[in-house]
């Protein structure tokens, strides 16, 4: 077997040989150990389809024996366990000695195919500068597909980026909703109700420090300026006073912690303010 299409990777080396790497082709992590008989089934046939592919994937060994938290983080119960990685992410898995058909099979099905390779040629094209052939190439993929959803979370990106917030929304309502394309939402949201002067703003809520509106308007004009903390403050007063702006300063708080993610500091503070506001 060549070295370079095969390589052993421990839970040091994981995140670049594996996470980092798959972000360049894909990669497949053999979870194995020396004692287990169906492991050594599996490795030949593997090998064989990893070397007949001739660098279109990696694959990586990983001794479950050596690296048992890795194991567990991946919940792997039973070996052998491979698990393909695609752009830093798991995208399928199966346990047990398949036979080498079956391998092939697999591997064909977690491949890249045509699509996705045209949404690798507009990340690239944006890396580089050139949003123009980035936006073309990712309107291309979504004529043909309009769900996909690496083209569709990608165009929506460079979308919100450039302002053109409603477009982006269309975009992602046509994607299956995950924890990514909630993110982008609330982000759209966020630009586009972004747009007023905070100073102007500060003065207003100061001058009227009941007006629901004039409070939401600030902590969105905060969040598009990345000062969550006193936007956070300004919807809760809000959402505390019930009144008319109520639900929809709830919902900005929302697009918040999406913004800022499940587990930052700000949205487990927060959320616990929340739910003592509401109830």
């Amino acid at each position: 077997m060549p070295a370079e299409f095969v390589k052993d990777v421990d839970t040091a080396s994981f995140p670049q040989d594996v996470l980092q790497r798959s972000r360049e082709v894909p990669v497949v992590a053999d979870f194995w150990a020396e004692w287990c008989e169906p492991c050594k089934t599996l490795s030949p046939s593997l090998e064989k389809v990893t070397a007949e592919a001739d660098g279109a994937f990696q694959l990586v060994k990983v001794d479950v024996d050596a690296n048992e938290e890795l194991a567990r983080q991946y919940g792997v119960q039973g070996i052998p366990t491979v698990i393909a990685f695609r752009d830093g992410e798991e995208v399928s898995r199966f346990t047990g000695a398949l036979p080498e058909r079956a391998i092939t099979d697999w591997m064909t099905s977690v491949m890249p195919d045509e699509l996705d390779l045209m949404v690798d040629t507009a990340r690239t094209a944006r890396l580089d500068g050139d949003d123009e052939t980035a936006e073309r190439v990712l309107r291309e993929v979504l004529d043909t597909t309009s769900d996909h959803a690496e083209a569709g979370t990608s165009l929506a990106a460079l979308l919100i980026d450039r302002g053109d917030t409603d477009d982006a929304l269309v975009i992602l309502g046509r994607l299956v909703p995950d924890p990514e394309v909630d993110r982008l939402q609330a982000a759209a949201r966020v630009k586009a109700a972004s747009g007023g002067d905070v100073a102007a703003l500060e003065a207003r809520v100061e001058k009227d420090p009941e007006n629901g509106r004039a409070r939401i308007e600030l902590a969105r004009s905060l969040t598009a300026h990345t000062e969550y903390e006193p936007a956070l403050d300004h919807l809760l007063t809000v959402v505390r006073a019930k009144g008319e702006e109520a639900d929809e300063a709830r919902i900005a708080i929302l697009d918040v912690f999406e913004i800022l993610g499940s587990e930052h500091p700000l949205t487990l503070t927060y959320r616990r303010e929340l739910a003592n506001a509401l109830y």
